[in-house]
């Protein structure tokens, strides 16, 4: 792999000691960053170069010996190209059609899958056999780093922090600065027991500390293509953290998106695309949500490691810079922002409309799939009942709870439907964004309503109900039943209540199980939550 911070490159070419010198047949990625990947196949044993370039003009030269003992070249400490390495290898690792659905059970077949994880098996150990990996949300973008330092010899740092309260966002302690990496080949067992600290230490509060913190992991950067590469961590104001993977260019044929992944608390990793109803953002006193960078870990020669602060983060040439930018932009201005980002040509308004029920129905599809893992789990082990915390804790505890309930992924859901069901009001409001072609925004407003009425009839989803038959549900009746997902998100109750299937009906006839009344009673107490969209603090 090639990787470029300042322009795509456009050869790669392998040389051996005589000088002769083989074009290479690699594939495009990115940017920014690019990069340039190929596989070398059929080798002598010998001494090589990899050339990169562009334009007829090498700009790169990389040594490298095929036989004999080889000797890993650790970075030891992080700037600008091994952030750019560390982009191109999240982008490569999550890299697929842009059309194409992806998710996985966990984390491990990524990692497993040696044609995307091109750090697989790299210190020639086979130090990746076995390794399990099944981070949660929180834990994903630490994982993913980790991993990455561990290969390449870079140190990592990260902080044990509160959860905040209801007026205060969380505070971190000092930081826990790890070198054990770049101090020669580090074995499975190093690796395991630091990505156990980070298991333990990090959760929903480690990434939504105030904006303008310095005792934290990560620090705001700028909302502009140039910042905002693979890697990169958004976080939410409600706690769920998501890892930039991959921007697909705005064409004439389909709009462009900016595509993200995110673990949940089955350990589940799907690849997801940004808009509202994903990408939470708000103006809180208790959180500073927005995208975020890994805060680096650099060397110096008077102090060994030590973390930059916000001040040396300015205009700093070797990473993304320190920015409060989002923390002046409202809700509004901020998704409009992005939106120019995404698609800097504008969209025509029913494209713009559809991709976006495009999303809504993505983030359907990945709830059915949630329902049906707690389904499982309950038809498995019959006459078990799966208890249910109290309080804010049914968003965030351990267990079984956490595995199987939706209240988080019910409450962004709900969201999400406000979304979709506004969006023509959208036209109205921000006609900058859309491709108007001399209409009025009244007129066109009208009209994607009248779309929005026909299209959410037709898209469908199906679900599997409690005697195994399927269940179509039209986007509409998911949208129609918003308020009884308020009450949705027990896996003690059967999946048909789950859709908020009416008592009395053909398709609630086949419910069979219920949760317990106590827990009914909980339920309504904290209905007002999410009927308000109001995720309470601990």
């Amino acid at each position: 792999m090639a990787v470029s911070t300042d322009g795509p490159l456009s050869e790669l070419t392998i040389m051996d000691k005589q000088g002769q010198r083989n074009p290479l047949k690699f594939h495009h990625r990115g940017g920014p960053p690019w990069s340039l990947i190929a596989t070398l196949d059929g080798l002598q044993k010998g001494d090589y170069s990899v050339l990169a370039g562009r334009d007829a003009q090498f700009t790169a030269c990389h040594s490298l010996i095929i036989g004999g003992s080889s000797i890993r070249e650790s970075a030891e400490t992080w700037g600008l190209a091994t952030e750019a390495f560390y982009a191109a290898w999240i982008n490569a690792l999550f890299s697929a059609p842009f059309e194409q659905k992806l998710s996985f059970s966990s984390l491990e077949p990524v990692m497993r899958n040696n044609e995307k994880n091109f750090l697989y098996n790299y210190l020639g150990h086979n130090e990746d056999n076995l390794l399990a990996l099944t981070p949660d949300c929180a834990d994903l973008p630490y994982t993913l780093r980790a991993y990455f330092s561990w290969k390449m010899g870079l140190p990592i740092a990260f902080r044990a922090c509160g959860r905040g309260s209801a007026t205060t966002s969380p505070h971190c302690g000092s930081a826990n600065i790890h070198s054990e990496f770049t101090k020669g080949i580090s074995s499975q067992t190093s690796f395991r027991f630091i990505n156990e600290q980070i298991v333990n230490i990090i959760h929903s509060g480690s990434a939504r500390t105030a904006l303008e913190d310095e005792a934290t992991d990560f620090y705001p950067i700028p909302l502009s293509r140039e910042t905002l590469w693979p890697g990169t961590v958004y976080a939410d104001p409600y706690g769920h953290v998501l890892v930039l993977v991959d921007w697909v260019p705005q064409t004439v044929d389909h709009p462009g998106k900016l595509l993200a992944v995110d673990a949940q608390p089955d350990n589940s990793i799907t690849r997801k695309r940004f808009w509202e109803g994903t990408f939470l953002f708000a103006n809180s006193a208790n959180a500073g949500p927005g995208f975020k960078a890994f805060r680096p870990v650099v060397e110096t020669s008077s102090s060994g490691l030590r973390l930059l602060s916000n001040d040396q983060l300015i205009e700093n040439s070797a990473f993304a810079s320190f920015s409060l930018e989002q923390d002046q932009l409202s809700p509004d201005d901020f998704y409009a922002k992005l939106f120019r980002l995404i698609n800097p040509s504008g969209l025509d308004p029913k494209q713009a409309y559809k991709a976006t029920l495009e999303a809504l129905l993505e983030q359907i599809e990945a709830r059915v799939a949630s329902v049906q893992v707690g389904e499982a789990y309950i038809k498995n082990t019959p006459g078990n009942v799966i208890a249910m915390p109290s309080g804010s804790a049914i968003f965030q505890t351990l267990g079984l709870w956490e595995d199987y309930a939706t209240p988080s992924r019910d409450m962004r859901l709900m969201i999400a439907i406000n979304i979709v069901n506004s969006f023509p009001k959208q036209i109205a409001q921000h006609p900058d964004l859309f491709v108007m072609r001399g209409s009025r925004p009244e007129q066109v407003q009208e009209e994607i309503e009248q779309y929005h009425a026909s299209l959410s009839q037709e898209r469908k989803i199906y679900y599997t109900r409690s005697d195994g038959s399927q269940w179509a549900l039209s986007i509409a009746e998911v949208l129609a039943r918003k308020s009884a997902y308020e009450m949705a998100y027990n896996p003690n109750d059967c999946v048909e209540i789950r859709w908020g299937a009416k008592l009395g009906t053909n398709e609630y006839s086949t419910c069979r199980r219920h949760a317990p009344e106590e827990q009914h009673a909980k339920m309504e107490h904290y209905r007002l939550w999410f009927h308000e969209l109001r995720r309470p603090t601990p």
